[in-house]
């Protein structure tokens, strides 16, 4: 029981930092923690990091939205591309055999932490005010369908996805991206959650309480510490957590095997 409380405790306070700092979905972190420590069934451990995911993604997009660092409006249209595009992938990835995708998720977190690191994201708000409402529309639509297909199909990386695409390809700036990137994650994470307990019915009620608390602290803080850094801070914090998580988790995954 201690053990289980440990692992639980550091596996949310993990996922819960890089939630509030890169909008990370919690299922990176908590997944694999709890596979390879508890030996928990992956059913099981992704339901319980989807529930920790829903509070601590909604307090983080509180805590962005509040400090004026999140585009609901944009956001909406958005999810509603992810979550249907995501069923699209997941129905042509059952009709692909033999799909090895690997670690994609995690390398992905690994090379972005070292993208924010070497070469932050420094873009103001004026770009996306400068765009047409039609614009923003449209490429809220075309970069839900990809998030959505990639995710659907590979299985991971939504919060990965979403941050490198609001900045690098919407020219979103950092605060904004990761605050608009958890108010979508709040919504799918829900479901996803729900889905899963619907399904494989309730998880280890200990671990999923422990584990909701810890992702809530550390999202808190880390969310509170994002928005009154400086974007040159935050992006190097963002790219450290970042890169630290990754590696660990690809430890945690090697171990595994």
């Amino acid at each position: 029981m201690i053990t289980k409380i440990i692992v639980c405790i550091i596996a949310g306070l993990g996922a819960g930092i890089g939630t509030g700092f890169a909008g990370m979905s919690a299922a990176a972190v908590i997944s694999p923690m709890l596979i390879t420590f508890l030996g928990f069934p992956a059913y099981q451990a992704v339901g319980i990091a989807l529930a920790s995911d829903v509070l601590a993604s909604a307090a983080s997009a509180y805590t962005y939205g509040k400090n004026k660092n999140l585009d609901v409006k944009n956001g909406f249209i958005m999810m509603g591309a992810v979550l249907v595009f995501t069923l699209v992938g997941s129905f042509i990835a059952s009709l692909v055999p033999n799909r090895s995708m690997g670690n994609f998720s995690i390398i992905m977190t690994v090379l972005l932490g070292v993208k924010f690191i070497l070469k932050p994201v420094m873009t103001t708000k004026d770009v996306q005010e400068g765009k047409s409402v039609r614009t923003k529309v449209i490429q809220s639509i075309v970069c839900g369908i990809m998030i959505g297909f990639v995710c659907g199909f590979i299985g991971a990386g939504g919060g990965m996805m979403m941050l490198l695409i609001l900045t690098s390809v919407l020219g979103y700036e950092l605060k904004t991206a990761v605050g608009t990137s958890v108010f979508i994650m709040s919504f799918t994470a829900f479901t996803g959650a729900a889905s899963h307990m619907v399904i494989g019915g309730l998880p280890d009620i200990p671990a999923l309480l422990i584990c909701i608390a810890a992702t809530l602290v550390g999202a808190q803080g880390a969310a509170r510490i994002a928005n009154d850094a400086s974007p040159k801070v935050l992006n190097r914090i963002t790219g450290a957590v970042l890169f630290v998580l990754g590696v660990v988790m690809l430890v945690v995954n090697l171990l595994t095997k």
